[in-house]
């Protein structure tokens, strides 16, 4: 399966080189050169992911994420000249599923955008495997449809918070380490902070919380996470 990407960038140079790398990599490629152009081609193209640069003038990626997110669980891989933790935590917050900061190594933009599309495309292998339906409480998570919902209704997740979640309900009764969390994720050898794990389990505590569920994730201090009763707050 040929995957088709939005890039997403007011700067040339940066959309040919990431162009260039993802071509190489046997992927189709559509751009943009401001926010507003990138819903245009997003509502025509309907992309698989979107490579989305942060700092754009006047409509930029965050407000992107914030308009797609409206309608798309789309995967959105975030550029920035800016490695400013601030900037990490929000884009991830609002909907992102990764983070990179410029100047950065083509092929390890590559590798990241292969990671969340095998995330996304994860289903016909977990059918091979057998793969059933995982529950805690009222939460619910089928690796083979990709699919989660809490107490009927659907979750909207990203990819990365997929592979979270998953993680979790495969091993219930486990503390898992950031680490742990990162190579469930992620999949492959790539290094992300602990900050953007943080953001990540904050997101997904905000949607659970959203429908009523504040005890998805427990903090174990010092040591990690551990999936929670995933009951409706009495």
């Amino acid at each position: 399966m040929t995957h088709r990407i939005l890039i997403v960038d007011d700067d040339l140079h940066i959309r040919e080189v990431i162009r260039v790398a993802l071509k190489k990599a046997g992927m189709n490629v559509v751009e943009a050169r401001d926010g507003k152009e990138a819903l245009a081609r997003f509502a025509s193209d309907r992309p698989d992911l979107i490579v989305l640069d942060i700092g754009m003038p006047e409509f930029d990626g965050l407000d992107v994420c914030r308009e797609v997110r409206k309608t798309s669980d789309v995967p959105i891989l975030f550029l920035s000249a800016r490695d400013d933790e601030i900037d990490r935590v929000l884009g991830l917050e609002i909907g992102g599923d990764d983070y990179v900061t410029k100047p950065f190594s083509p092929r390890e933009l590559v590798a990241r955008v292969n990671v969340i599309l095998r995330r996304m495309n994860s289903r016909s292998g977990d059918a091979k495997a057998g793969t059933t339906v995982l529950t805690q409480g009222r939460l619910t998570v089928d690796p083979e449809q990709h699919v989660a919902s809490f107490a009927g209704t659907s979750l909207r997740l990203t990819a990365i918070e997929f592979g979270i979640l998953r993680a979790f309900l495969t091993r219930p009764t486990a503390v898992f380490n950031r680490e742990q969390l990162m190579r469930a994720a992620y999949q492959l050898n790539i290094q992300v902070s602990d900050r953007t794990i943080d953001s990540h389990i904050r997101n997904i505590r905000a949607k659970l919380a959203a429908l009523n569920c504040d005890n998805v994730i427990e903090t174990i201090h010092g040591v990690g996470f551990k999936l929670g009763r995933c009951e409706p707050q009495a």
